[in-house]
């Protein structure tokens, strides 16, 4: 019995070097990382499995019986909560299971810090309304947007302040040496920051479950069998579509996007002017035309802006009509005016200027 708690140590020391190495990478989906993930599980449940063992902590004991070394314990089914929240999957089955195992052991954190009345008065009012609606849980107000930023303003400077006070006793290892009050605070700051943590993210987890439970059902027929069309590709270009916000064997989302209180009702795509301006990001930086040439000719003819004629085509003299007798009368008469003004005018005549 003796040496039960110095494992419970070292699974719960080793289960934390693991998760600090996984907090530090950015490549979630890889399959190095979410083999360390299964690893830094397993040990955490290990861990958890040794503390039910001995009972380390139980109902019949008060704050003040807790050795303040084991209080880092009561923080392994939020740790373990955290990490099967990371767990990578493209089956929508699969990431529902997931949140609704780490739903569950963030509810086992708050029960314990509960029982040992950890939670202050607002976070027994949280607790409370998440126990009494999970699956519509928020930590501020749905209906007063000002009073939902004020909350929110509130946890974050009290999460600010926390982080702050545990960071300095982080950085100061020597003064928990020396004293074991100092120890006591800082697991205990440490517990009051994650219990912050902890309603945040059952409030993304109400939230993304609710999604979930809107997604179109996933398609089943045999893979090497033909699809619902009769066709063997597997894929139906009339009714089947991949696309989460389209339609399904004839099914379409339709209605209002957001509730009365804000909650997403059906899939829906955020589109503003920053994916315009992304999309013209590439274009060319002078105005592109909006008609052909030969649109616009035809536009500048109706609106008067071309005269016709002139050219070789100008050159070309119409050969006369000779029954047209007025038409030929009007051209010997042109012809005879233009004839006595060559004659009045000889060439030359009009240039004074110049002659000596």
């Amino acid at each position: 019995m003796a040496n039960e708690p110095q494992n419970i140590r070292g699974l719960f020391l080793s289960a934390e070097r693991a998760r600090q190495e996984l907090s530090s990478s950015y490549e979630t989906s890889s399959p190095t990382y979410q083999e360390n993930l299964i690893t830094a599980i397993a040990t955490y449940e290990e861990c958890l499995k040794l503390a039910e063992q001995v009972s380390l902590f139980s109902p019949n004991e008060t704050l003040e019986d807790v050795a303040s070394s084991d209080l880092q314990y009561m923080a392994i089914n939020y740790h373990l909560a955290e990490l099967v929240q990371k767990v990578f999957s493209t089956d929508i089955s699969i990431r529902k299971s997931n949140l609704l195992q780490a739903r569950g052991l963030y509810e086992r954190f708050l029960k314990l810090l509960d029982s040992y009345d950890l939670l202050d008065k607002a976070g027994s009012n949280l607790f409370e309304a998440y126990t009494d609606d999970k699956d519509n849980f928020s930590t501020a107000s749905t209906r007063d947007a000002a009073a939902r930023r004020d909350a929110k303003i509130t946890r974050f400077r009290e999460e600010k302040e926390l982080k702050r006070k545990l960071e300095y006793l982080q950085q100061h290892p020597k003064l928990a040496e020396q004293d074991d009050q100092v120890v006591r605070e800082l697991n205990l700051t440490n517990l009051a920051f994650i219990t912050h943590q902890t309603f945040q993210t059952l409030e993304s987890i109400a939230q993304e479950l609710h999604i979930i439970s809107l997604a179109p059902p996933t398609p089943t027929y045999d893979q090497n069998g033909p699809t619902p069309d009769g066709r063997q590709d597997g894929r139906n270009k009339d009714k089947y579509s991949e696309r989460l916000d389209g339609q399904l064997a004839g099914l379409r989302y339709s209605g209002p996007i957001l509730s009365s209180d804000g909650k997403p009702m059906r899939p829906f795509t955020l589109l503003d002017s920053r994916q315009t301006l992304t999309k013209n990001v590439f274009r060319p930086d002078h105005s592109l035309p909006t008609m052909t040439i030969d649109e616009y000719l035809e536009e500048e003819k109706r609106r008067g802006g071309m005269i016709e004629g002139g050219g070789p085509q100008s050159e070309v003299r119409p050969e006369p009509d000779e029954d047209n007798l007025v038409l030929a009368d009007e051209e010997t008469m042109k012809q005879r005016a233009w004839d006595e003004y060559v004659e009045a005018n000889p060439k030359g005549s009009g240039n004074t200027l110049n002659r000596g």
